[in-house]
């Protein structure tokens, strides 16, 4: 079997004496819709930014596409797109003049083209000239999607990309992420809402106090599977 594109072993992360992460164990193969569920506090995010290379583990190994992170950071870059709860966009800037100053930074040949086919993607083509700060919430983060996605990474990296949205937005994201997934990128992504999760992905695990408890196959898990695994786990409370 080959390499997995994602390789987690014993990862732990403390901030001093307070332990976040507490020894992760976890395989993604290239192509994976994986969902990591856990409520506030559980150290999804932390999880996230050691993946994203912007935060160092305290121990153990992360290895992206055979290449240990720490040996290479700037390289394991090229490979990902990361979203975040700051979109990193200019609100002065408009949705394009955003894309055209990532282009630049990552050298992206016919960068027109591809601002073009991101918008598009998106569905905000037809406000491309439009000021990030007229945005609703929603579109930022489609914006923040189009920005990530923009030198075409293999990873895409979500933490909590639902969070703020009013349903509508938050079922057009999710629509959004079904559509992004496949063999030819793999998802990687946090949040605390079980249903929104389930509908993109093909694997799920659940991240309690720093820990691994669950992970799974997604394939046939209903919301009535998962929420009473989810409370056994985590406790009982909104998800």
């Amino acid at each position: 079997m080959s390499e997995p594109l994602i390789q987690v072993r014993g990862l732990r992360k403390a901030f001093g004496r307070h332990r976040v992460l507490r020894g992760i164990d976890l395989d993604i193969p290239a192509g994976a819709s994986f969902v990591l569920f856990g409520p506030n506090g559980a150290g999804k995010t932390t999880f996230l930014r050691i993946l994203a290379t912007l935060s160092r583990p305290t121990s153990g190994q992360v290895r992206v596409a055979g290449v240990e992170i720490g040996d290479n950071p700037e390289g394991i870059r090229q490979y990902l797109g990361l979203v975040s709860h700051a979109p990193l966009l200019y609100d002065d800037l408009s949705a394009a003049e955003n894309l055209r100053f990532y282009a630049r930074l990552y050298g992206i040949p016919d960068a027109e083209a591809r601002i073009k086919e991101m918008l598009e993607r998106v569905g905000l083509y037809h406000r491309r000239r439009d000021l990030v700060r007229t945005f609703s919430r929603g579109m930022v983060q489609r914006m923040a999607i189009a920005r990530a996605l923009l030198h075409n990474p293999p990873i895409l990296l979500l933490d909590e990309p639902d969070t703020g949205l009013d349903p509508q937005a938050a079922e057009m994201m999710t629509g959004l992420l079904r559509e992004l997934g496949g063999s030819e990128r793999t998802i990687v992504m946090t949040t605390h809402h079980l249903e929104r999760g389930l509908e993109i992905a093909d694997r799920i695990a659940i991240l309690s106090g720093g820990t691994l408890v669950f992970d799974a196959a997604a394939s046939g898990l209903s919301y009535k599977d998962l929420r009473p695994l989810y409370d056994r786990y985590v406790g009982t409370g909104v998800a």
